[in-house]
């Protein structure tokens, strides 16, 4: 295929406007949730708001934001990663919802408990407890102690009040991280939850706190503003984990979450051409859209030639990821696989990589390299 017939493909494909609920995004390309540590004392700043202000203007038509905790003593692990909730932290965030606007995008909140990759002592609350399904880390080990019911009930509560300040500050949706091994995901997975109550045991019962926090959420939103709730099989530093081993025991975590209200999954996956499971070439994404009917976001290694592991575990750094072809990712799209495709640290190189890749400008393209985290460019 010659560079401009890619380039015609790229833009029909990804220039198709998405409709969910009362949003409308104006293509198909997605900022991915990364985390950056640029806010202090929780609070996003103008350089936060100019950062993801950036890439709307560069042609972003969804921002995922950062993940930004909810307002519960044990959700967070740092006074630099932003808060949802506060006066302060609100006012941050609407500056950067401003921002995002007049440049033409449309942008959630990620909002987010981070259970018992929490550390004991860790601000923003040091005296807060580690709390987890059943105080149990992702490794097996105890730490922490397991949820009481007074527990969950005040973090679905929290979670709740966010979705409802996100409406209020003018965010088109919000997303709620479900993924990754924090603390919804473990509830989830069967490796750390193995309470005996409803919240565990069966795939159903597992999925019941992030179904009632699903709810929660639905309740205190309008009708047309879209809940996006993220997945993964892979927790933090075990990237090999499952949290389901077959496409049945996945529908069966699942469908709770779309009868509470889930509008759109967002599936994360290392390297989004990776089939989910034997027998089909369907990624994690593809799965969760046929077995929900919901729409679904993929990503993972887009526009990229290897997956973000070299970038944070020890001893793996092989240098920068160079730029790789999406012709795969086309391929997927047009066979409505999935319906968004969300970029990460290829848009933390480039904040204009959604406009070049729309108008084949591809051969400009910065390469991603680890050192950028050091920055909010």
């Amino acid at each position: 295929m010659s560079i401009s017939s890619s380039a015609e493909r790229a833009a029909q494909v990804l220039s198709r406007p998405f409709t969910v609920g009362g949003l409308t995004v104006p293509n198909r390309i997605a900022m991915a949730p990364m985390t950056r540590m640029f806010s202090p004392g929780g609070v996003p700043t103008a350089d936060v708001a100019a950062y993801y202000g950036r890439r709307a203007a560069g042609g972003v038509g969804l921002i995922i934001t950062e993940g930004t905790y909810v307002d519960h003593p044990s959700a967070g692990l740092s006074d630099r990663v932003p808060r949802f909730y506060g006066e302060e932290a609100l006012a941050g965030w609407a500056e950067v919802v401003k921002r995002v606007h007049l440049a033409g995008g449309r942008i959630a909140p990620q909002i987010w408990h981070v259970g018992v990759s929490r550390e004991e002592g860790a601000p923003p609350y040091p005296e807060a407890p580690v709390l987890s399904p059943s105080g149990l880390g992702l490794n097996g080990e105890p730490v922490g102690r397991a949820m009481t019911q007074d527990d969950l009930d005040a973090v679905i509560a929290a979670f709740a009040d966010a979705a409802a300040a996100a409406e209020r500050i003018g965010f088109d949706g919000v997303e709620l991280h479900g993924a990754h091994g924090y603390l919804i995901d473990q509830f989830l997975w069967s490796g750390t939850n193995r309470r005996t109550d409803g919240y565990g045991g069966d795939p159903v019962s597992r999925a019941r706190f992030a179904a009632e926090i699903v709810a929660a959420c639905r309740k205190a939103v309008s009708a047309e503003f879209p809940i996006i709730f993220r997945t993964s099989q892979w927790k933090q530093d075990h990237y090999d984990a499952r949290m389901a081993e077959t496409p049945q025991e996945l529908e069966a975590l699942l469908a709770p979450l779309v009868e509470a209200g889930v509008d759109v999954f967002h599936s994360s996956t290392r390297r989004y051409w990776t089939p989910e499971f034997e027998g089909s070439d369907l990624n994690l994404a593809g799965w969760t859209k046929k077995l929900t009917g919901r729409p679904t976001i993929t990503v993972g290694s887009v526009g990229l030639n290897q997956d973000f592991l070299p970038t944070f575990a020890p001893g793996t750094y092989s240098g920068p990821a160079q730029v790789a072809d999406i012709e795969n990712l086309l391929d997927r799209l047009e066979r409505d696989e999935f319906d968004l495709v969300a970029i990460g640290r290829a848009l933390l190189a480039d904040p204009e990589w959604a406009e070049k890749v729309l108008t084949g400008r591809t051969d400009a393209l910065v390469p991603y390299a680890r050192e950028l985290l050091g920055t909010l460019h």
